[in-house]
């Protein structure tokens, strides 16, 4: 028995082994794999990181119009920051991202909560909230921008009126700009992503429950001591996501506000696509276009991190 082990575990035999996994049947199935794959990944070369690379590339350069004219270093980077409505696009992208975390953050974590409790007509409500994410984006966003239209025929204004109040500027108040577009936000989005929650809910031990509800534990103890230490993992996961897509904010504060009134919905990314196409400047919109990737780098990196701490413990 010890000759065998070890005549397996000898460097000669090892080396061999090795040698025969890499050639024959195996390594005609590995090439047949790659040349699979080849076109989608020359599709993933050509389409995701040749315009990064040149993104990358034409921030150092000045430009005219989409054109390059010459390299200027930081020169476009100095500009962008230097401009007075940078600062306002960066506190404003973040107070997206805090709000968001307020709002579309905690509310699918409820609601997926409640819908798991939810033993009759559980089925109708799940369709009742996932229903707005099924909404085009661009429908969405124009139909609740009707809604906060500050008229007197506006929805909510023509709702305030007919109940004797005076009609709210809504949209046109810099203070509740951006609340009022995370909540549109939050409204389209809630649903898919309680849906993912209440995946994992049903994933845990429901003796957990029972055990719980012997030693006379309440609905809030159980859902802090048992619940959210279960779901912990997607939780974290998830926020850091809102974190880096929220951030990115584009198309609601330009489809509803152009980001106004007075740059107060004005976002780092809406700000570099009205130098690209308002004001036909590609060397600053690709410069506010790194600026924002630099700074999106710690929490992406966080992300693949706790994924991967993620995939580990479910393998295990």
């Amino acid at each position: 028995m010890d000759k065998k082990v070890v005549l397996l575990s000898s460097p000669q035999l090892l080396v061999e082994k090795k040698i025969n996994i890499f050639s024959g049947r195996t390594f005609r199935a590995d090439i047949v794999a790659w040349l699979l794959m080849l076109p989608s990944l020359l599709m993933f070369l050509f389409f995701t990181w040749q315009p990064l690379v040149s993104g990358i590339l034409l921030s150092f350069f000045q430009t005219k119009g989409y054109n390059v004219v010459k390299f200027i270093g930081l020169g476009n980077y100095q500009d962008v920051i230097t401009n007075s409505s940078f600062n306002a696009a960066l506190m404003n992208s973040v107070s997206y991202t805090l709000w968001s975390l307020v709002l579309g953050f905690t509310i699918p974590i409820i609601v997926a909560i409640l819908l798991n409790e939810i033993i009759h007509l559980n089925g109708f409500f799940k369709f009742s909230f996932y229903f707005p994410s099924m909404i085009p984006g661009m429908a969405t966003y124009l139909m609740w921008a009707f809604m906060y239209n500050p008229a007197k025929w506006g929805v909510l204004n023509n709702i305030l009126t007919s109940i004797g109040l005076h009609p709210f500027g809504w949209l046109n108040v810099p203070q509740y700009t951006i609340i009022l577009i995370v909540v549109t936000m939050t409204w389209s989005a809630f649903g898919g992503t309680a849906l993912i929650y209440m995946a994992s809910l049903q994933g845990i031990n429901q003796e957990l429950y029972e055990a719980a509800s012997l030693d006379g534990a309440g609905f809030i103890q159980k859902i802090r001591y048992i619940t959210l230490p279960n779901i912990k993992g997607i939780v974290l996961l998830m926020m850091i996501m809102q974190i880096i897509t929220v951030f990115q904010v584009m198309i609601q504060p330009l489809s509803m506000t152009g980001g106004g009134p007075n740059d107060a919905s004005l976002s780092l990314m809406l700000q570099s696509y009205l130098y690209a196409f308002n004001y036909i400047k590609a060397g600053p919109s690709m410069a506010v276009g790194v600026i924002t990737f630099l700074i999106l780098i710690i929490p992406t990196f966080f992300y693949f991190m706790l994924s991967r701490k993620n995939e580990g413990s479910e393998g295990q």
